[in-house]
């Protein structure tokens, strides 16, 4: 996907079909990969075939699915992994989460950076805000740019993100979304990560864990 504004690209793949995205600035070429997990293979072979230049791999939440291809990104491209610190006890633990699902992972490379709420990450022209949003796990974030934000598991299209999974919490999580994603406005786009984007209005409108929100 590209519009004047920026270049998304997007592939899930089995056994979890969890979304990986590349977002790319088109002035500038730079790019920054969120989320790299099991569609790492595709998603690294699309960023060179349009010649993008990663700078940054950013992670929503350190669950398994969301970290398991940091290691491939990161051998190719040398650039900083970014997590909330509140997630480092997941993500330094990944041999271990796989085992939980009966999976195999190596270990994660180390974390560069850690991220907080309100932080700006450039990428290019794009700046893209840090929300801390609790509750999926204890250091989910999203990542706000251009009239989209990238939310993890933290909501989906007519759905939430499972709160049964140490440090998990739904009020919490019910807390984070209203406290951070329904004020951001109802033409928001959720690109989550499971299934198909969505929008403010409409998970507003139709998602049954926000049926009783106040507007």
């Amino acid at each position: 996907m590209q519009d004047a504004g920026f270049i998304l690209e997007q592939k899930a793949v089995e056994p979890f079909m969890k979304n990986g995205y590349v977002l790319g600035c088109p002035s500038t070429g730079q790019a920054a990969y969120i989320d790299p997990g099991d569609e790492v293979t595709q998603l690294l072979e699309w960023i060179d075939t349009q010649g993008l230049e990663l700078v940054s791999i950013l992670n929503t939440h350190g669950h398994m699915d969301h970290i398991c291809g940091v290691g491939s990104v990161k051998e190719r491209w040398d650039v900083p992994i970014c997590l909330h610190p509140d997630d480092k006890f997941l993500y330094d633990a990944l041999s271990e989460q796989g085992e939980w699902f009966g999976v195999s992972y190596s270990q994660a490379p180390r974390l560069d950076c850690y991220l907080e709420a309100g932080q700006e990450i450039r990428v290019g022209d794009l700046i893209l805000k840090v929300h801390h949003t609790p509750g999926h796990s204890p250091g989910s974030v999203c990542f706000e740019t251009a009239g989209r934000i990238f939310c993890g598991d933290l909501i989906f299209a007519s759905s939430v993100g499972r709160t049964d999974l140490p440090g998990g919490s739904q009020s919490v999580l019910l807390e984070s979304i209203r406290n951070r994603i329904l004020p951001l406005g109802d033409e928001m786009v959720l690109h989550p990560g499971h299934g198909p984007a969505t929008t403010v209005g409409q998970e507003r409108l139709s998602n049954p864990f926000l049926v009783d929100f106040e507007p």
